[in-house]
């Protein structure tokens, strides 16, 4: 299986590299690589990727450079020679198995490199492909670097009456922004929802997926409890989905639902979410919990040809806030299976709908519950979590008497006399989400206003911070320097932790670009009209780094360097 990748650096239908081998290579092929479109030059780094990521043997066929017109007639300037020493660095460097050419090329061409390449042994390469999923366009790792995987939970008919609204108005314009919008908060993945009773799922689905497929650059979960409601999404999806969910309630026979979810996996290439529910019910102790996904993993494995890999197990969890005893371990539980199906099925993921704890509490006390829950999960080991992005509290903004309550409740940290519980109750009693308390700052000194303000993406008031720092006289850029970047490490440090997610990490970078923005027209530059050197600085476009590169390119650029 080979693709064809522009000189714009993606496909036609704009698939970079990661997103083609994600999508292609979970349909199993014997063989991936490039060929035609360009010559090898342009072909280098896309099978750069290819040598980490493709666990398969890797080919390349380039044209004979890139065409040009000579004389009215189509000519390419590739020597054979010249092609055969391409050929020779993609073998040794990258690990290639199998070359030729394409367009452009001709016998004398293949003759130089069989001549060239006949005796080089490949490079040896990784060997194994890194599990992700993906959009049309970008490929997105399961396991994160720092953090969880984010799958955003609004674009579900059962989790979102704006979202519900609009599907059974038919305006999928406006599901569609809804989208957008969950992508924006910072959501690596969607899920995709349209279950509800008397609509026809199936068609829904088609509607949606249809346009979520070439509209949302995030990659889908396609969230049903009928087969038949996924399949209409997979056959729209040109990525690598994922199916929520699989579970083995009514058995594992043919025709049974855990059947039908798998055979589609294993036809599209999708992961599966798989629910810790056997014939007896939801999974509630730890031992049942881990019985049902070794018989999972089992099966998926045996009948069906799947990896760990491609399994991501929500080991479930019931409310905390009925305050039945029966129902007050239960998170524990959870946390403790999330940590043993790590260390006992290796190479599988883990997954959890946080917001299910804090059922039935109110708004503010279900933030708060929701992102304690979340933080421990994930020191035990959580992989990826269904939540509302914009919702999720890091843990450094919470104040201490919260933050510890629902560490309490969490843990059943129950003592004679407190329930924490009863505790955390009391202490939402008179708390409204939207409208939590800003701790007075108006008499700490500017330098640490400024700080905080970047800590807590803050922008409300940062310009008169920053000209109140400016009138006491100190210069921008030690304002930058001194004050906005050690806010900036901190942020770092919280991220580094855990205790902020990555759409928190986002909005303190925006803070710090308006108020850079601010202070740049009061930098001084160094005298004199020669420059110190030129300096090339790039990230990724809209990358979280985008941010360090700017404040370097500041400093340089008023320190007598051309940027």
């Amino acid at each position: 299986l080979q693709v064809t990748m522009e000189t714009t650096g993606r496909m036609l239908v704009g698939s970079e590299i990661g997103a083609a081998l994600v999508s292609l290579g979970a349909l199993k092929p014997d063989l991936f690589g490039l060929n035609c479109a360009t010559g090898p030059r342009e072909m280098t780094e896309h099978l750069r990727h290819l040598s980490q990521h493709c666990s398969v043997p890797i080919s390349v066929l380039p044209n004979a450079g890139l065409p040009s017109i000579v004389h009215g007639q189509t000519h390419y300037d590739l020597t054979p020679d010249e092609l055969a020493e391409y050929h020779a660095r993609f073998i040794t460097d990258f690990g290639v198995r199998v070359v030729g050419g394409c367009c452009g090329t001709t016998p004398a061409h293949i003759a130089a490199v069989i001549e060239r390449c006949r005796d080089l042994t490949p490079a040896t390469r990784p060997g194994s492909d890194e599990p992700a999923v993906s959009s049309l366009y970008t490929a997105q790792p399961i396991a994160q670097d720092t953090s969880f995987l984010i799958i955003g939970e609004r674009t579900n008919a059962n989790g979102s009456k704006a979202f519900r609204d609009a599907m059974l108005a038919g305006d999928w314009d406006a599901s569609v922004r809804m989208a957008g919008d969950q992508i924006r908060e910072g959501a690596h993945v969607l899920d995709v929802c349209v279950d509800y009773v008397g609509r026809d799922g199936a068609n829904d689905m088609d509607a949606l997926a249809s346009r979520l497929a070439t509209q949302a650059s995030a990659p889908l979960v396609l969230d049903s409890t009928e087969p038949n409601v996924m399949e209409a999404g997979l056959r729209h999806i040109g990525g690598r989905a994922i199916l929520n969910s699989a579970n083995l309630e009514d058995g594992y026979g043919e025709g049974s639902r855990f059947d039908r979810v798998m055979s589609l996996a294993a036809e599209y290439g999708a992961a599966v979410i798989c629910l810790l529910i056997d014939e007896e019910g939801q999974a509630r102790d730890v031992e049942w919990k881990m019985r049902v996904a070794h018989r999972i993993h089992d099966l998926a494995a045996e009948r069906y040809g799947m990896r760990a890999e491609d399994l991501i197990f929500d080991a479930l969890t019931f409310p905390l806030s009925t305050g039945d005893d029966d129902l007050r371990g239960d998170a524990l539980a959870t946390i403790e299976a999330i940590r043993r199906i790590k260390a006992e099925i290796p190479g599988a993921f883990t997954v959890l709908g946080v917001s299910n704890v804090s059922f039935g509490l109110n708004p503010a006390a279900r933030h708060a519950l929701n992102s304690v829950f979340l933080h421990e999960c994930v020191n035990a080991g959580l992989d990826a979590a269904i939540v509302h992005a914009g919702r999720i509290m890091p843990l450094s903004r919470l104040p201490e008497e919260q933050r510890q309550v629902c560490l309490d409740l969490v843990h059943d940290r129950r003592q004679p006399g407190y329930d924490p519980l009863q505790r955390l109750l009391e202490v939402f009693a008179d708390v409204q989400a939207a409208t939590r308390e800003k701790e007075d700052r108006s008499g700490w000194p500017v330098n640490e206003r400024l700080k905080y303000r970047i800590i807590d993406g803050d922008r409300d008031g940062l310009d008169d911070d920053l000209e109140a720092a400016l009138h006491e006289r100190t210069p921008a850029l030690t304002i930058v320097n001194d004050v906005l970047l050690d806010g900036m490490k901190v942020v770092g440090e919280l991220f580094a932790t855990g205790e902020m997610q990555l759409p928190f990490v986002l909005q303190s970078a925006e803070t710090m670009k308006a108020a850079v923005a601010y202070l740049t027209p009061h930098m001084d530059r160094l005298d004199g009209e020669t420059s110190k050197g030129r300096i090339v600085l790039a990230t990724v476009k809209g990358d979280v780094h985008d941010i360090g590169k700017n404040l370097v390119d500041i400093i340089l650029t008023n320190n007598g360097y051309e940027v």
